[in-house]
């Protein structure tokens, strides 16, 4: 006795309207301002076992295709299925999902050739957008720094803006990678890998190409500091920016101690910095950190329009006011950062801090 293979008609239809009534209810809890994209995505597939989540999975379908499914779910099932607001201005916009590169989330479409092992390059005009693509965490490893600033030589002064983004819906950069670190010689390869960083982000700070870090959700540590290193950051509602370089008993290497201040003040900065905790993106606006707060799935777009817009600007003044702006003592605390990370990443506390992060465990520091 042989068995069908495939699944009946009804099972078929069930699926169907099971999956279009989960989106259409997902954009109005989007809509409606109960939660934001990833929040939604997050909660489907941890508490109702859907993944991808409706989102993502929309996203890999096509909204062009989702849209026609709803319009004819519509008039065969009722109004319950009648398209969402916010699909209809997706599609209208061009923003199908995976295969335009934008629907619901954004998705790299990189350059032929331009894809390393741990960014991709994308250009769109006199725009480039730099992808962060290791996931899941994104980590400043000495190989993303090295890409980075392999790239950026060759970027500078030539891009009009660049756009530094994530390839990770979920994460923008959670911070350095510490098992790396862990296999380094502080004085050697760590104090080689913190003047690389130092050496892109003061080159990001003072070039006549324009920065925008386009921070999606986690940016932590490193991430944070690649963050301010650029002249704008754009955060999404769902982001939160931090520096808990205190709880590994090290300091952060990558400027934290030096922009962190100028932009958010030293006495917030100290604080962050001393106790570790992170901010949300609107408290990260009201101090100063971010530029703007938009809603997720209008991050990407909404970054795209500040770099075509400084696109548009005289680069030799963009270069100059840049240039001065950076000027003061911001090299001689970087240096002084420098010196103070290598102390602290060499102390037995550090090691402590480390191996308890690695051990998921809660370190015991002993001041030594």
């Amino acid at each position: 006795m042989s068995t069908a293979s495939t699944t009946s008609p009804a099972l078929d239809t069930l699926v169907e309207r099971s999956g279009l009534k989960t989106l259409v209810e997902a954009c109005l809890v989007l809509e409606e301002g109960i939660a934001g994209i990833k929040d939604i995505d997050i909660g489907m597939m941890a508490g109702a076992g859907r993944v991808p989540g409706p989102f993502a999975r929309a996203d890999e379908q096509g909204l062009d295709e989702i849209l026609t499914a709803l319009e004819r779910a519509e008039a065969e099932w009722g109004e319950s299925f009648e398209p969402p607001r916010i699909l209809r201005r997706l599609v209208a916009q061009g923003r199908l999902g995976k295969k335009t590169g934008q629907g619901f989330f954004p998705y790299p479409q990189p350059d032929d050739g331009q894809s390393r092992e741990t960014i991709q390059l994308e250009t769109r005009g006199e725009v480039a957008i730099i992808w962060l693509n290791r996931p899941p965490a994104n980590p400043l490893s000495p190989q993303v720094i090295r890409e980075l600033a392999e790239l950026w030589r060759e970027l500078d002064g030539k891009a009009r803006a660049v756009v530094i983004a994530s390839s990770n819906p979920f994460t923008f950069s959670a911070g350095a990678d510490i098992k790396e670190f862990t296999k380094m010689e502080p004085s050697k390869e760590g104090a080689g890998l913190i003047e690389a960083g130092h050496g892109l982000m003061t080159g990001m700070e003072r070039s006549s190409t324009v920065t925008i870090a386009a921070v999606n959700s986690l940016a932590f540590g490193g991430g944070c500091e690649l963050a301010m290193a650029c002249d704008f950051r754009i955060a999404a509602e769902s982001a939160t920016f931090g520096q808990p370089e205190i709880n590994l008993g090290i300091i952060p290497g990558f400027g934290g101690t030096q922009r962190l201040p100028r932009l958010v003040g030293e006495g917030k900065a100290l604080e962050m910095n001393l106790t570790g905790d992170p901010i949300s993106a609107y408290e990260a606006e009201r101090l100063g950190l971010a530029n703007e707060v938009v809603p997720d799935h209008e991050l990407f777009d909404t970054a795209l329009a500040w770099a075509r817009y400084m696109a548009e600007q005289a680069p030799i003044a963009i270069e100059q006011i840049k240039s001065v702006s950076a000027m003061g003592e911001l090299g001689e605390g970087l240096e002084a950062e420098a010196r103070g990370f290598a102390k602290a990443f060499t102390s037995e506390d550090a090691k402590e801090g480390i191996s308890a992060f690695l051990g998921k465990r809660r370190p015991r520091f002993q001041g030594k």
